[in-house]
């Protein structure tokens, strides 16, 4: 039986070296450069408070996310051991997915030609393989863990309940957005690091409201996307079909001289 992954980030344990950021850019192929918010090259980040506390943020990969709930072609999913993953070549450029996420994560490439969504993956090969994603094995305080979910709710909850005093009496991530596979423990109350800490919403009940939000016209808006990606999609195809056929006949007629 597969069992669902997560992430416990223990906010008192970072000293913000970054080696975690750097190691995800590492691993999928980002521009090698710092940076202190998440972007389309960035997808975890810290963000200081004060003189020595950092956060670090990510993608929640939510139990029930929003972002698979209202992309209407299905380029979202939820896999069975955690990761949230996105399949570019469903997707049709709508962003409904940024209006949905209730973390507001999910960045676009507002710059490229062939724009997509962009995001934390949860190392998902690494993670299908047994492996702990590029970022927990390069963090050199064990300030970010990595293991079976349950398994990360009872390691958070025996810290707070072993330094009582020390911890703030919560696990932000246990309940926010109805559950999500990335915990938080801290010192410093969650709501003065930027987090939100009313969002208690159930995902379906956030999903009601961004479409809500989205005009009635959005099925015919949606199935126009999709048919002039498919128009194009076939163009391409089309297009790469007469190339061959062309340098098959050129050959064809190198041959017979």
């Amino acid at each position: 039986m597969i069992k669902p992954k997560a992430f416990l980030v223990d906010i008192t344990a970072c000293v913000g070296c970054n080696s975690c950021q750097a190691a995800c850019k590492e691993e999928n192929k980002l521009p090698n450069r710092e940076e202190n918010h998440l972007s389309a090259t960035a997808y975890t980040a810290l963000s200081q408070y004060g003189d020595d506390t950092y956060v670090r943020r990510m993608c929640q990969h939510c139990v029930e996310p929003t972002c698979v709930s209202v992309c209407p072609v299905g380029a979202f999913t939820k896999t069975a051991n955690g990761p949230v993953l996105y399949d570019e070549s469903k997707c049709i450029g709508c962003r409904y997915c940024i209006q949905a996420c209730p973390f507001s994560v999910p960045r676009y490439e507002w710059n490229s030609n062939s724009p997509r969504v962009r995001k934390c993956r949860m190392c998902a090969e690494r993670v299908a393989a047994g492996r702990q994603p590029a970022c927990v094995e390069a963090c050199p305080t064990g300030a970010t863990t990595f293991g079976d979910r349950d398994a990360m709710l009872v390691e958070a909850r025996r810290r707070i309940q072993a330094e009582p005093s020390k911890y703030v009496q919560r696990i932000y991530g246990e309940a926010e957005g109805g559950g999500t596979s990335v915990f938080y423990i801290s010192s410093t109350p969650f709501e003065e690091l930027g987090f939100d800490t009313a969002l208690k919403t159930p995902p379906p009940m956030l999903t009601a409201v961004v479409m809500e939000k989205i005009p009635g016209v959005v099925s015919v808006g949606a199935a126009l996307l999709y048919g002039i990606y498919w128009i194009t999609n076939r163009r391409q195809e089309v297009a790469r079909l007469e190339g061959r056929l062309a340098e098959l006949e050129r050959k064809s007629d190198e041959a017979g001289k």
